[in-house]
């Protein structure tokens, strides 16, 4: 088993994805919208993908709500952004309380078919004049609010034996560019980098899993983005922040990043991440990122089996009744 995750081609494993699951041993898969069909679909490509691995493999989605949704309308309902929890709610109780629900109803159709890591909750604090990326991804403005309301749906999620992955640890706020497309560079004081951008994860420290943000903070490291840097993996997400779960890189082919595939796979667990992500399905690239990623073994590995033991949970839940109380507040927004 190595220290990767891919992503798929389509709705259906062929003989070459097979192949490639089967050589490389990818410690899990990631799914995006052309993998989605119908949730019969899913659950056949979902046990597809763990026969091929031999195991119990974790199958990762992003189903945030608002602008990404993996799993939508007709099959699945269309899910509130984040920024509307706090935007719907009477109070700050409210607005966690349905971030919850909103989650856990989540967790319930992710389960359904086979998913059981959603790489939510968002814990970005977007500043004044950032690129879009984030908006309403971001459940506030106010920090100690993103921790909260962030905190809320993890617990959500975890209720109903769905890992969460908090992003963009350190934080991707401040960002005045799409790190899908260009590398960002934020300038901010540490001071304000720790008290801002940082707060909401420090505070949800003790969650399972993270996945990194391919940023520069230039008063921290000007010469690699977050994802690459020693200094940013070591001093602030594993020493200031706190966090020692399994730490996940952004996804590797983003234009944020340069060098070869396997390069970029050997920097960042070199700079001290757990597990490398390829999403895109395309071989040509996944093929030297599994290269470049090692086995998953030692503290990584012990990271790894920690984060999924929420999966194995599931309380009892009653979705009718969920669901009713959510649209009450919140209605069918997407």
């Amino acid at each position: 088993m190595r220290a990767f995750i891919c992503g798929l081609k389509g709705v259906a494993l062929d003989e070459e994805e097979r192949a490639f699951l089967r050589d490389s041993a990818p410690w899990g898969v990631i799914l995006f919208r052309r993998n989605i069909d119908a949730p019969e679909q899913v659950a056949r490509l979902t046990a597809e993908v763990r026969d091929a691995l031999g195991r119990h493999a974790p199958i990762l989605v992003d189903q945030e709500g608002g602008r990404v949704q993996r799993l939508g309308p007709p099959h699945w309902r269309a899910y509130p952004a984040a920024a509307r929890f706090e935007q719907a709610a009477k109070d700050a109780a409210q607005a966690e309380r349905l971030a919850w629900l909103g989650a856990r109803l989540i967790a319930h159709d992710l389960r359904q078919v086979g998913i059981d890591v959603d790489c939510l909750p968002v814990l970005d604090t977007p500043a004044e004049g950032s690129h879009s990326i984030i908006g309403d991804r971001a459940y506030s403005r106010d920090p100690a609010r993103v921790a909260a309301i962030g905190r809320a749906a993890a617990e959500g999620l975890m209720a109903g034996g769905v890992a969460p992955v908090m992003k963009h640890i350190p934080g991707h706020g401040r960002a005045r560019a799409d790190s899908h497309m260009e590398l960002p560079a934020v300038d901010a004081s540490r001071e304000d980098l720790e008290r801002i951008d940082f707060a909401p994860f420090k505070t949800n420290a003790d969650l399972p899993m993270a996945m990194s943000a391919h940023v520069v903070y230039t008063t921290i490291d000007p010469t690699a983005p977050g994802t690459l840097s020693k200094t940013v993996v070591h001093k602030i997400i594993r020493g200031h922040i706190g966090f020692d779960g399994l730490l996940m890189t952004d996804d590797l082919s983003m234009k944020a990043l340069s060098g070869s595939f396997r390069e970029r796979a050997e920097r960042a667990i070199g700079a001290g991440c757990d597990v490398v992500l390829h999403c895109n399905g395309e071989l040509a690239e996944a093929r030297p990122v599994a290269e470049g990623a090692p086995l998953l073994e030692g503290a990584a590995l012990a990271r790894a089996e920690k984060a999924l033991e929420c999966v194995g949970h599931i309380a009892p839940f009653d979705v009718a009744q969920a669901t009713r109380e959510f649209d009450a507040s919140m209605g069918a927004v997407a």
